[in-house]
């Protein structure tokens, strides 16, 4: 018929916009089994790729000329990322978790090609050393997010010279790196004013006082198993703006008890004491007080909290909606009365292994608390939005 139109008629461009409005992975994957040229403008549109196995890489990547995200298989290799010199001008997001057989070689390969980079993981990339921070630093000067869990050779010098180069950065995952010290941790939030997440896990050699002085947009801090100081904790709230801190299994030893100082944290809304033995009244009042705004608290096994401890905490937390007591061994019923009596928004309770506290306690609770859920799971962790959530 004259005049007829079909889709087959449509140019590559519309079809890219249709391919582009198509929000669920199955239409997308459909979308190219209709036929080769369908096929190929998919591929063309592909922002994100995950590859489990290192098995033709080259020639698949061939067809996606615009990818911004790419995860590559942990057995990649130096070589194995030649392909970024054809192919890495336009990534934004460059995972290498667990890519254990990268070295800096591979490292400066990747900084050198990928401009653009904003967001890389070089989580357990045990062969990364400072001079591949080195380069990243040179190579990719608007990267904002880096995670270095387990990176065992990095020392101060390569994470400040990734300070100096990515003044950018917002989120930085140091765990395990047993290198680093309160001088890297110190050029990192002096130069970088853009912080918004440190996790700090298991360094043993930092104490935290090279949090003094960063910037207020700091407001997330995971330093569970560290060592931190009463002076390192004030470091850590200094900026103003934490909103989540994780200090769980805390190590405090000669200090006893550190943790007062969270109490100048007005805006703290995420705490976990999970294992903190040695947390006592004097903190919890000091914290109950100075944090008004606690939405979740986590007191697992705070076994030195006492009467006055919970008392302040019934009379204080009134924003509370989850609190963890399970294993406290120092809870006993008038704890728990202060606890049913005050903290008018609390919604869940962990509660078990509390053995001071008798049945009947247990069962008021219950009665004049109907809108509190007594739970008896027992978590490690405390839940804040996905807003400042790390991967890895």
């Amino acid at each position: 018929m004259e005049g007829f139109t079909s889709i087959k008629h449509l140019p590559d461009e519309c079809l890219a916009l249709i391919f582009c409005c198509l929000n669920s992975s199955i239409d997308q994957q459909s979308f190219g089994l209709t036929c080769r040229r369908w096929l190929q403008i998919q591929n063309l549109n592909c922002r994100s790729l995950r590859f489990r196995w290192n098995i033709h890489l080259n020639r698949l990547l061939s067809r996606f000329q615009h990818l911004e995200s790419l995860s590559l298989p942990i057995d990649i290799t130096d070589s194995g990322l030649t392909f970024m010199q054809s192919y890495g001008s336009n990534l934004r997001n460059l995972d290498l978790h667990r890519c254990s057989n990268v070295s800096d070689n591979g490292l400066t390969l990747a900084a050198s090609s990928c401009p653009l980079l904003t967001v890389i993981s070089l989580y357990e990339c045990h062969k990364i050393t400072d001079h591949g921070l080195e380069t990243l630093a040179n190579g990719c000067p608007l990267l904002t997010t880096i995670s270095l869990y387990c990176c065992l050779k990095i020392t101060d010098y390569g994470l400040e010279t990734l300070a100096n180069g990515c003044l950018s950065l917002k989120y930085v995952n140091l765990s395990y790196c047993s290198q680093i010290s309160d001088k890297g941790l110190k050029a990192l939030t002096q130069k970088c004013r853009q912080l918004q997440v440190v996790k700090i896990s298991n360094c043993d050699g930092i104490a935290g006082v090279g949090f003094k002085g960063c910037s207020e947009t700091l407001a997330y801090v995971v330093a569970d198993s560290c060592k931190l100081t009463p002076d390192g904790i004030k470091g850590i709230v200094s900026g103003g703006g934490l909103e989540y801190l994780n200090v769980s299994c805390l190590s405090c030893f000669p200090f006893r008890d550190s943790t007062a100082g969270i109490g100048l944290s007005s805006n703290l809304k995420f705490l976990n004491f999970g294992m903190c033995r040695s947390v006592c009244d004097a903190s919890i009042i000091t914290i109950a007080k100075g944090c008004p705004l606690l939405e979740e608290w986590n007191l697992v096994s705070c076994d030195d909290v006492n009467l006055s401890g919970w008392q302040a905490i019934g009379l204080n937390c009134q924003n509370l909606e989850r609190l963890h007591v399970n294993r406290c061994r120092n809870l006993c019923d008038l704890g728990l009365q202060s606890i049913q009596s005050g903290c008018k928004s609390l919604s869940i309770l962990y509660m078990n292994g509390c053995f001071r506290l008798s049945a009947t306690a247990i069962e008021l609770f219950k009665y004049y608390r109907a809108d509190v859920q007594i739970k008896e799971g027992e978590f490690m962790c405390v839940n804040p939005s996905r807003k400042y959530r790390l991967n890895s």
